[in-house]
C-alpha cells in the first residue's frame, strides 16, 4: 500500500467504500485525532518497558480499529472484519488495567504537572490528544 493516492488535492479525501467528503469534515478530524492519538502513544510505548508497553501496543491496535470505522462511514470493513471492532470486552481490559495502576498510586490531591520524565511525559501528552479525539 502506497503512502500517496495520486488523486490530487482538490481539498477532499477519500473514505473506505470511495465516497470523497472535504477535508475538514469531522469525520476527517475525528479520525485524524485518533490517528494522532495513536502516534503519542506510540512515542509513550517506545520509551515504556514490560506490561506497560503491551498495554500500550493493544490501546494502539484499538485505536486502529476505531480510526478504521471513523473512515467507513458504510460500515462495510467492520462488518467483515472483527479487528476493525472494539468490544465490551476490550473497554473492560482497558478499564482493568487503569483501576490496577490508580490502585498503587497515592490518591489524587491536586492537578499533576506533567513531566516529571519523558515517559510521563509522553503519557500526559497522550492523555490531551486523547480527550480532544
Amino acid at each position: 500500500m502506497k503512502i500517496y493516492t495520486k488523486t490530487g488535492d482538490s481539498g477532499t479525501t477519500g473514505l473506505l467504500g470511495g465516497a470523497r467528503v472535504p477535508k475538514d469534515d469531522p469525520r476527517v478530524a475525528a479520525y485524524g485525532d485518533v490517528d494522532e492519538a495513536n502516534a503519542v502513544i506510540g512515542s509513550a510505548a517506545a520509551l515504556a518497558a514490560g506490561p506497560l508497553a503491551k498495554l500500550l501496543s493493544g490501546i494502539q491496535k484499538d485505536l486502529f480499529a476505531i480510526g478504521a470505522r471513523l473512515a467507513d462511514p458504510t460500515h462495510a470493513v467492520a462488518s467483515r472484519r472483527a479487528k476493525a471492532a472494539v468490544t465490551n470486552a476490550q473497554v473492560r481490559r482497558l478499564e482493568k488495567a487503569i483501576d490496577a495502576r490508580e490502585r498503587e498510586l497515592p490518591p489524587l490531591r491536586a492537578f499533576v504537572l506533567p513531566g516529571g520524565s519523558p515517559l510521563g511525559a509522553t503519557l500526559h501528552q497522550a492523555r490531551t490528544v486523547v480527550r480532544r479525539a
